[in-house]
């Protein structure tokens, strides 16, 4: 029997992130060898005193702890996605946090000339997007979808729009309902497969406006980091409204346009210029006021803040803002941290392809566990009902080993968009168990 289950809706306002290289530390210089006093004309040599040893300068690599957020924010999309617990939303900023991270290696990369890092970027984003796409539309072709009778951009833009699996630009076509409650996935599968897409779109849009943000932050950097929160209060408030997705993909570039400008603040050294105590207390007062504006515009689902865009943008912002201005540069994870460091490295390293593939790998979950009603300890209805309390948990635990046959199958492809030698499982262990030092 089919279980019927529905995924929780896909965060409507950024999963990489999509994957991003980390910010390496700055090479520090060599210490300077002390001069070898001159030998003196006495028979028993002057005793000399021995100058302090230099401090062994750190050396240039991975910044662990950005490495630890964007892990955090990709498991916490996945859980949010399951559950479709609003609160978490509230407790972890995944699409803010993500994009400002992106935003701070955008800074970086920018060091370069501005075409070849865009070029750069797509060609990391791109393939990873075509494989997912080229599996997503055989099966949608497969249950019978037409493009051209689709009742929103159906005829010659039905066709149009399938471009966007290749190059996202926009929203990319999706039948609502697609195969019965009866099939082997629920009938809305389509829409929580390609519902996280949007990220991709509004990672796109920011890398493509990057080197314009970049040039106006150095030049007026608060006009330019507090500019898209002002704006999302215009067209996120219903103040000025755009319909149709070209309204969604710019109320997106406002909410999250902050963010990422708060990752060329990071990488600018800005927030490190402003004293601790007042950028807390002022991230702190942006994220009450996104609380007080959520509080009097709940949406259908509560204190979800992907629904009220204003409130997402000011408490992601002051999330930032905190998370960075505490930002302690590891090059190791530190304590208790360290055991999680193959996790961290692998989920880095993966980031694109957990976030594509996470939607439908929840769902494959739902045929997989069905098969248990099958069993034959299973016939009796109390084996059935407790499999059915503890459905969610099951997704849960099944859901992770899936993300790991993805990883198999299809992470390499994004070490063959970076040009890397493709490895199966880049959790930064070398061959024959030993580990990659830091």
């Amino acid at each position: 029997m089919t279980h019927g289950y529905t995924t929780g809706t896909p965060e409507s306002t950024p999963a990489y992130g999509v994957p991003q290289q980390q910010q390496q530390q700055p090479a520090w210089p060599e210490p300077a060898r002390p001069e070898t006093p001159a030998p003196t004309t006495v028979a028993a040599p002057a005793a000399t005193v021995a100058p302090e040893a230099a401090p062994v300068p750190k050396k240039p690599g991975r910044d662990r702890y950005l490495d630890l957020l964007r892990s955090i924010a990709l498991v916490r999309v996945v859980v949010y996605h399951l559950f479709g617990w609003a609160w978490l939303s509230v407790l972890f900023p995944s699409m803010g946090v993500m994009f400002a991270l992106a935003g701070s290696l955008m800074a970086r990369s920018l060091s370069r000339p501005a075409a070849s890092v865009i070029r750069g970027r797509l060609r990391r984003l791109l393939p990873p997007l075509w494989a997912f796409s080229a599996v997503v539309l055989v099966m949608m072709f497969a249950g019978g979808y037409n493009p051209v009778q689709d009742p929103d951009t159906g005829g010659t833009w039905g066709i149009v729009d399938l471009f966007n699996y290749i190059v996202p630009i926009g929203a990319p076509p999706y039948p609502g309902h697609l195969g019965s409650e009866s099939g082997l996935l629920e009938n809305s599968w389509a829409v929580q497969a390609c519902g996280p897409l949007w990220y991709l779109r509004a990672y796109l849009w920011f890398v493509v406006a990057s080197p314009l943000l970049l040039w106006a932050f150095r030049r007026v950097p608060w006009a330019t980091l507090l500019a898209p929160p002002a704006l999302t209060a215009i067209v996120g408030t219903g103040l000025v409204s755009i319909p149709g997705e070209t309204g969604n993909a710019i109320t997106d570039f406002t909410v999250y346009g902050g963010c990422w400008v708060l990752g060329f603040a990071h990488h600018e050294g800005m927030l490190q210029r402003v004293p601790r105590y007042l950028a807390v207390s002022c991230a702190a007062l942006v994220m009450a006021f996104g609380l007080w504006w959520a509080s009097g515009h709940l949406g259908p689902d509560g204190w979800d803040l992907n629904d009220i865009p204003l409130a997402q943008a000011t408490w992601s912002f002051g999330f930032v803002v905190i998370l960075l201005q505490y930002s302690p540069s590891w090059q190791q994870l530190p304590g208790r941290l360290a055991k999680w460091d193959k996790l961290v490295t692998l989920a880095n390293n993966r980031a694109v392809t957990i976030y594509l593939w996470h939607n439908l790998l929840i769902m494959a979950t739902v045929p997989v566990i069905d098969q248990a009603y099958n069993l034959p300890f299973m016939q009796s209805a109390r084996a059935s009902s407790t499999l059915d309390a503890t459905y969610m948990l099951w997704m849960f635990v099944l859901v992770w080993p899936l993300i790991g046959l993805a990883i198999i199958s299809f992470g390499w492809i994004e070490d063959i968009a970076a040009k890397r030698s493709p490895r199966l499982w880049p959790n930064g262990a070398k061959r024959g168990g030993s580990r990659h030092k830091a």
